[in-house]
C-alpha cells in the first residue's frame, strides 16, 4: 500500500506538467519560461475544471516486477480529487483526505507548501519555475501513430524524481504519455486516454463526505 501511495503521489505531481504544457507548450520554443508559466497558470485558473483519465504502469528494476492500474483525476483551481482502484484523495484547498479502501482508513492532514508540491497540481504549477528545468529533446511517434514533441523536465534540486519525459502531440499539443524515472530506479509510465474540460464541480465534490463512508476510521494527522 505504501508503494501504491508513492506511485499515486507521483501521478498527481506530474499532472502539473500536463497543465503547464496544455497552457503553454506551443510557446515553449519561442518565449521566455516565466512568460510561459504565467500563461499556463492563467489558463488553468480560468478553466472551470479538468477531467483526465489515465493508465499507469510501474516497474521496479530491483525485483523486475511491475504493476498497472487506471485512474481519474478532477482538478479545479487549487482543488483536486484523485481516484484509483484502491484509493481516493480529496483536497479542498486547505485540508486533504486520503481514503484507503483495503483498510477503510481516512488520513486527514493539512499539508504544508512542500507537501502540496508533492500532491497538488495547482500548487506546483504556480511554483513550477522553482522546481524544474525544461528542454526539448526531439520528436517521436505516439502509440496512436501521431507525431509528438518530447519534453524533458529535470529537477533543480535533489528530488525523489530523477527526470520526467512528456510526449506531446504536435497537432493538438495535448499530452500523450509521461515517463517518470525515480532516484531509486523505479520507472512509472502514464498513458493518458482522455483529457477534457470538466463541468463545473461544486466545492463539496473536493471534500470527503463521512456519510458516504460510514464504516471508515478517521485518522486525524493535523
Amino acid at each position: 500500500m505504501e508503494r501504491k501511495r508513492q506511485v499515486v503521489q507521483a501521478v498527481v505531481r506530474v499532472y502539473l506538467v500536463i497543465q503547464f504544457l496544455i497552457g503553454g507548450c506551443v510557446w515553449l520554443f519561442a518565449q521566455d519560461a516565466n512568460e510561459v508559466l504565467q500563461k499556463a497558470a492563467s489558463a488553468f485558473d480560468a478553466s472551470s475544471g479538468i477531467e483526465a483519465r489515465f493508465a499507469l504502469h510501474s516497474r521496479s528494476p530491483q525485483t523486475q516486477s511491475g504493476e498497472s492500474f487506471e485512474g481519474i483525476i478532477y482538478m479545479k483551481g487549487d482543488k483536486f480529487k484523485l481516484q484509483t482502484p484502491d484509493m481516493i484523495t480529496w483536497y479542498d484547498g486547505t485540508t486533504q483526505w486520503t481514503y484507503m479502501e483495503r483498510t477503510q482508513e481516512v488520513n486527514v492532514s493539512t499539508p504544508g507548501s512542500d507537501e502540496l508540491q508533492q500532491t497538488n497540481p495547482a500548487a506546483l504549477i504556480h511554483n513550477y519555475e522553482k522546481g524544474f528545468k525544461a528542454s526539448l529533446k526531439g520528436s517521436s511517434t505516439t502509440r496512436q501513430g501521431k507525431a509528438a514533441y518530447d519534453v524533458e523536465l529535470l529537477p533543480k534540486k535533489k528530488s525523489d524524481v530523477e527526470s520526467v519525459v512528456l510526449q506531446i502531440e504536435k497537432n493538438s499539443y495535448s499530452p500523450a504519455s509521461i515517463d517518470i524515472r525515480s532516484d531509486n530506479g523505479m520507472r512509472h509510465t502514464i498513458v493518458i486516454s482522455t483529457w477534457k474540460t470538466a463541468e463545473d464541480k461544486p466545492d463539496s465534490f473536493f471534500v470527503f463526505d463521512e456519510a458516504e463512508f460510514p464504516d471508515a476510521e478517521i485518522i486525524d494527522l493535523r
